[in-house]
């Protein structure tokens, strides 16, 4: 009979093309199945099978745990006192093990076992096929529509089966069986017991793997996409840059007649892609994303990572697009919330943050309506800039004098300082929103000047209200409100 196991074990092993290991484990497990059927125990058996001979043998075991921890599995599982009592050096993690009456091979439930070793057996020729296409390095796959599922379409490229989920898929876009497909790489799920292989066509990423089949001047690192923004099926945004002089970037891309341009544009339904050109210099990024709507002005808050850009009225709608999409690409495309104005609202906006500047310095400095201009028409947009810049920055105002010059940091000092009190002091009402992950002194002191001191304060608001008060993303203001709310439900419980 052990002649008969090792004829079985090459058998399988060419048959499947895996390892012979692979084949004894799966025996091993079937051999193992069936010792454990006699027990009325859940025993751990464990069975060993001689490569050479095809002999096995067969153990229950106990695995060996702290005498603190206790039994969670008493059938399984034995103290460590107990244990080095016929085993005296014994250590936790280790295994007692006594030996088990082997059984007869063709006495196992034939049909079950054969079973179980050919699962094993598949699973492992599934997983060489999967190392064998990761091994390929492709990030694009291209293969035929073999058959639909839910929604999604499965398709064979090769040896492997890999799915294209129904929300990865260009909108509007009609495949069929049959039909040839490319599709990016998206993820790979090793824990799905179908395909494991997940596309996509939606992915920004799987534009920019286009462009790199179409354009060889990438692969030669004369030409890069820095980033890529898309509405899948209507219109997408590309970031490229030369690094070489000679290299017009954008009609590399473009090619001979648009021959590259289209041929992706042709993978992608006819979505409609402009090319802009990346820089270095933030301002002038969005400049060209914004492309083809003329700028007339940009204002840059570096601390907010938004840019308010100023059109007139007739470019207006070339800065916004359909359904705000050209702003929307260019900001995914930049990473840079942008704000489109048009001259008399930008005029208004800063009438208005100009406004808020001159009460400030009066109230805060003490002074009048004149000298808070004359502060702010020399570019101080706050305390913390009159207290603290070079003395010879202020010297340079015509209009103040020594004596003024030094009255003014004197007072935008103590004023910092009164604030910086009574933000301690707010902070220290408000102890228990510090506990939250995330929570900052800044925010909570934002908070406290809005009345918001405890959980159930913080619990009781809106997302998007909490995204307002303090200034910060309406992700993370859901985490904070969720956190906030948490002792609710354990109060319930």
């Amino acid at each position: 009979m052990s002649r008969e196991v090792l004829l079985l074990v090459d058998a399988l092993a060419r048959e499947k093309n895996v390892s012979r290991e692979v084949v004894f484990e799966a025996l091993e497990n079937a051999l193992a199945s069936a010792m454990k059927k006699r027990f009325e125990q859940d025993a751990d058996i464990r069975v060993v099978i001689d490569r050479t001979t095809g002999e096995h043998e067969g153990f229950r075991r106990w695995l060996v745990v702290p005498d603190e921890a206790g039994l969670q599995e008493p059938d399984r599982e034995e103290l460590l006192s107990d244990a080095r009592e016929s085993i005296p050096d014994i250590e936790v993690g280790e295994y007692i093990e006594e030996p088990v009456e082997p059984v007869e091979f063709g006495r196992i439930g034939a049909q079950a076992a054969k079973q179980a070793i050919l699962q094993r057996v598949r699973d492992a020729e599934r997983e060489q096929v999967l190392n064998d296409f990761l091994d390929r390095n492709e990030t694009i796959v291209s293969g035929t529509i073999k058959r639909m599922d839910k929604g999604d379409c499965i398709i064979e490229s090769g040896k492997i089966e890999a799915r294209l989920p129904r929300s990865e898929m260009i909108p509007k876009e009609n495949l069929r069986i049959g039909d040839r497909v490319r599709a990016l790489v998206l993820r790979i799920d090793r824990a799905a017991r179908g395909q494991q292989v997940i596309l996509s066509r939606t992915s920004p990423e799987f534009i920019k793997q286009l462009f790199d089949n179409e354009v060889p001047e990438i692969e030669q690192g004369l030409l890069e996409i820095k980033g890529a923004a898309r509405d899948p099926g209507v219109r997408a945004k590309i970031a490229v840059v030369a690094y070489d002089n000679r290299i017009d970037p954008i009609g590399t891309c473009v090619g001979m007649r648009g021959s590259r341009v289209t041929a992706v544009r042709n993978e992608l339904g006819g979505e409609q892609v402009d090319i802009v050109l990346w820089s270095e210099e933030p301002a002038q990024f969005v400049i060209g994303a914004l492309a083809p709507a003329n700028i007339e002005s940009i204002v840059v808050d570096e601390d907010r990572h938004v840019m308010d850009v100023v059109v007139d009225e007739e470019n207006l709608p070339k800065a916004i697009g359909s359904r705000g999409q050209n702003v929307r690409l260019a900001s995914e495309l930049t990473g840079w919330q942008i704000n489109i104005m048009t001259p008399e609202e930008s005029q208004a906006r800063q009438d208005q943050e100009r406004s808020a500047l001159r009460a400030n310095f009066m109230a805060k400095l003490d002074v009048d309506e004149e000298v808070a201009d004359i502060l702010i028409d020399e570019g101080f947009t706050g305390l913390e800039e009159i207290a603290y810049v070079p003395i010879a920055e202020l010297q340079e105002i015509e209009a103040f004098d020594e004596d003024t010059i030094n009255e003014l940091r004197t007072r935008a000092r103590n004023a910092l300082l009164t604030e910086a009190i009574v933000q301690e002091e707010r902070v220290e009402s408000a102890q228990d929103l510090l506990s939250l992950e995330g929570m900052t002194p800044e925010i909570v002191a934002r908070l406290s000047e809005q009345g918001v001191t405890t959980r159930d304060d913080l619990g009781e608001l809106a997302t998007d209200e909490l995204a307002e008060m303090v200034g910060i993303d309406t992700e993370q203001a859901a985490g904070f409100i969720m956190a906030a709310r948490a002792h609710w439900f354990e109060d319930e419980k």
